[in-house]
């Protein structure tokens, strides 16, 4: 399973690519926001660090805003894929854009439905909501199990990336059934390297070898 790193914090994605552990990188507004600065300037500074797919999300919310919107966030690197809604209009975008061979991924899938709707339309890749949904009292990762049957029944090259991922049970679960990517907060992929009897194995020898020293 491929890891996506989840962050438009430039410092995060070096330390987690240094670490060997970045397939891709996927943004959206709120997290460009954060950091203060030029969208455009993100994007291409994370483009130079990462090389595999790195999602940039249109804002437009008609057909027309976000394929004029994508053929610019294009023009930035060839690994941007563009991040689309899963709207009526957001699907006419990605069927327009996948015809000029621009990679789109379809986000905010919250039912196996959409996501076989957006595969239809000709989606490089699917984002499901996990965490969201668990926010609601359902099963999140249900939702990404399915989508995976469906896209293995009738084998679309559609690729899955488990989104919203809260914890390390996620990405476990994710890996398990069997989905292409999960895409992970650079807080949830350090939890993932930590156990309490790695550290208790750790002190025991060093404790062991202090000993033998005296």
């Amino acid at each position: 399973m491929k890891f996506f790193i989840d962050t438009a914090n430039v410092d995060e994605i070096r330390e987690a690519n240094a670490m060997g552990m970045v397939d891709g990188v996927t943004t959206n507004p709120s997290l460009i926001a954060k950091e203060g600065r030029d969208f455009k300037e993100i994007i291409a500074e994370i483009c130079s660090l990462v090389d595999g797919p790195i999602s940039a999300e249109v804002i437009s919310l008609d057909t027309e805003g976000m394929v004029s919107e994508a053929r610019e966030l294009a023009k930035i690197d060839d690994n941007i894929v563009i991040k689309i809604p899963m709207t009526v209009d957001g699907l006419k975008a990605v069927r327009l854009l996948t015809a000029e061979e621009i990679k789109t991924n379809v986000t905010l899938i919250f039912s196996p439905l959409q996501a076989l709707m957006a595969a239809k339309a000709g989606a490089s890749f699917v984002s499901p909501f996990v965490g969201r949904l668990d926010d609601l009292s359902h099963e999140g990762m249900e939702l990404v199990e399915q989508v995976v049957e469906i896209y293995s029944n009738y084998a679309f090259d559609t690729e899955v990336i488990v989104a919203s991922i809260r914890n390390p049970l996620h990405v476990l679960e994710s890996a398990l059934i069997g989905a292409d990517i999960a895409t992970i907060p650079f807080s949830v992929l350090k939890k993932l390297a930590a156990h309490p009897l790695t550290d208790k194995g750790i002190k025991a020898f060093l404790d062991d070898w202090k000993k033998a020293r005296k």
